[in-house]
Formats: C-alpha cells, sequence, structure tokens
C-alpha cells in the first residue's frame, strides 16, 4: 500500500486534521515499528504529540528504549515526553542513560534531564 515509511508519515499528516483518532493510531504504528527508519518514527511521535498527547508515552518509550536506534532519536523521543507525561519521560530518559552503548554526551544529557524531571533524584 505504501511505497516507503515516508508515505506512511504522510499518510497520517493528511489524516490529522479531519480524523485525529485516526491519525494517532497511525502515528503510535509508525513510532513503534522498528522496521521504520529512526527519524521517520521520531517524526510520528512528533505528530502524534499534536494530535493526542495522552497516547504519546508507548510510542516515544518504544524509541527510546530501542537499542537499535540512534542515540540522539532515543533522546529526542524522551524529551519529548518531559512536558506531557514527566512519569514516562524519566523511564526513557533511564534507557537511555544507562545504556552503555550509547555516546557520553547523550547519555549526560539523558542524565541531566532526568534530573529535571526528578531534582530529588
Amino acid at each position: 500500500m505504501y511505497e516507503d515509511d515516508e508515505d506512511r508519515i504522510d499518510a497520517a499528516e493528511q489524516l490529522a486534521e479531519d480524523h485525529p483518532d485516526a491519525a494517532a493510531e497511525a502515528c503510535s504504528a509508525i513510532a513503534c515499528d522498528q522496521a521504520v527508519g529512526d527519524e521517520v518514527r521520531l517524526s510520528a511521535a512528533e505528530l502524534l504529540a499534536g494530535v493526542n498527547p495522552r497516547a504519546l508515552a508507548p510510542a516515544c518509550l518504544a524509541i527510546a528504549c530501542d537499542e537499535a536506534v540512534g542515540d540522539e532519536v532515543r533522546l529526542s523521543a524522551a524529551e519529548l515526553l518531559a512536558d506531557v507525561d514527566p512519569g514516562a519521560a524519566g523511564q526513557a530518559c533511564l534507557a537511555v542513560a544507562r545504556d552503555a552503548t550509547v555516546g557520553d554526551e547523550v547519555r549526560r544529557s539523558a542524565a541531566e534531564q532526568l534530573a529535571s524531571l526528578d531534582p530529588s533524584g
């Protein structure tokens, strides 16, 4: 049905205006699909934030916890959650900060983000 990942996100964007529930479902499916490219998954999560922020946590956690996803994209997914769901953002940041395969700068940024979510932690 779709030629590539970009076609899927384009279809979700077209749905967003008139059919936000369908767009949210499509965005969630794209963001959670490990076969989709990292940047497209993040774009789907960003679109989901605008369409249905309550559905954002599972999508962003799927990205942030996926060790096959690039470090910066994982961190961006965790950061996207900060205002919407601080608890889920903490889980996402922790997943990035604890992953020894992630670069030091990104791990440090994830730890700083985690501290800003829970200053007592």
